[in-house]
């Protein structure tokens, strides 16, 4: 069970490393990237009911939860029939989870292991489901899926299902003048001042933010697929050509990605998207700054490949890389953008 506030102090006074501004912090990030996601309707009841609605693939099956969190995911196969569900995390959450598994009376049900997923070691050998929910931002920024493979293939049994099982990158170009204005090229001139080489930096880092529809002028090309009932590590690192049809004149000042989600052993399949034309979610969509903007009429194609492997210092960090041609009626342009996800 986590600590009280009345003991966290206890605890901050005790330690001249730690004071009640560290501990503050620390609680609020801990319980707001929690609430965040268990508020996030699209996320939270797509997994509730690819369990709920498929209680025959889950009645008396032996089910991992890798990254378990809070314990919701455990609880949703717990209440739809499993015979036990072994939720895994490291995070200090998995303490706070233990007593909510309590408080819902499913302690019989429910084992939760702190610990990562590979280094512990199960009770069992094999187990019949893996549920996680493991997404990042551009679907593989900080995720988990090495883990879920990890536990995939150390102890999902043959014929085993993974929820969900499949995952899609999506990739379109979007017109942003305005924000890019205000995110970017106000470091040309910082109050009289050269700030350029801040911009250049900024160009770097993809922003996480949400794309309203009517920006986006191409349509979307999938440049990732994954199976996770087949895909393996090596995989993640991968680079995919694009093509993208501009639906009206417009300009292109970046190119934005999202990613959809599907739980296609369901006996209906179920699936939800990040994108822009669907209903918000945390994930919210990518957003890729070209250095320059491109004038491109209805019906031209931008073309290109994009690149994007695990930082070799830091392998949950991504560098991504795009490189475009566009020849148009009214100008050319290829480049080559460099980002890190860090």
């Amino acid at each position: 069970m986590a600590e009280s506030v009345e003991e966290s102090q206890q605890d901050a006074q005790a330690s001249p490393e730690m004071t009640s501004k560290d501990y503050y912090f620390d609680s609020y990030a801990h319980f707001g990237i929690h609430e965040e996601m268990l508020k996030d309707e699209v996320r939270t009841q797509s997994y509730r009911a690819s369990i709920y609605q498929n209680k025959h693939l889950f009645r008396d099956k032996i089910v991992l939860d890798v990254g378990c969190g809070t314990g919701i995911l455990s609880m949703f196969a717990a209440k739809a029939g499993a015979k036990h569900v072994y939720g895994i995390d490291m995070s200090n959450i998995i303490d706070q989870a233990q007593q909510i598994i309590a408080d819902n009376k499913f302690s019989s049900k429910i084992t939760l292991i702190k610990g990562k997923m590979e280094e512990v070691e199960l009770p069992v050998k094999e187990v019949d489901i893996i549920i996680s929910e493991w997404m990042g931002y551009f679907l593989l920024y900080e995720s988990m899926l090495d883990t879920v493979l990890f536990a995939r293939d150390k102890y999902l049994k043959k014929g085993g299902l993974v929820f969900p099982d499949r995952a899609t990158i999506y990739l379109a170009a979007i017109e942003d003048g305005e924000y890019k204005e205000e995110k970017i090229e106000f470091w040309d001139n910082v109050y009289g001042f050269d700030f350029s080489s801040i911009k250049a930096v900024a160009l770097r880092e993809p922003l996480v933010d949400t794309v309203d529809y009517k920006a986006v002028l191409t349509d979307a090309c999938a440049i990732m697929d994954i199976d996770l009932n087949t895909v393996q590590k090596s995989d993640l690192s991968f680079t995919a050509p694009f093509e993208l049809t501009s639906q009206r004149d417009d300009y292109i000042h970046a190119f934005i990605g999202w990613f959809d989600i599907a739980f296609n052993a369901c006996h209906k399949p179920i699936r939800f998207s990040t994108g822009p034309y669907a209903k918000y979610t945390h994930w919210k969509q990518t957003v890729f700054y070209t250095h320059e903007p491109i004038t491109i009429g209805k019906g031209e194609v931008v073309k290109g490949t994009i690149s994007c492997a695990p930082n070799k210092k830091n392998n949950r960090d991504l560098d991504i890389e795009i490189a475009f041609d566009f020849h148009g009626n009214v100008c050319s342009v290829s480049e080559v953008c460099k980002y890190k996800m860090s």
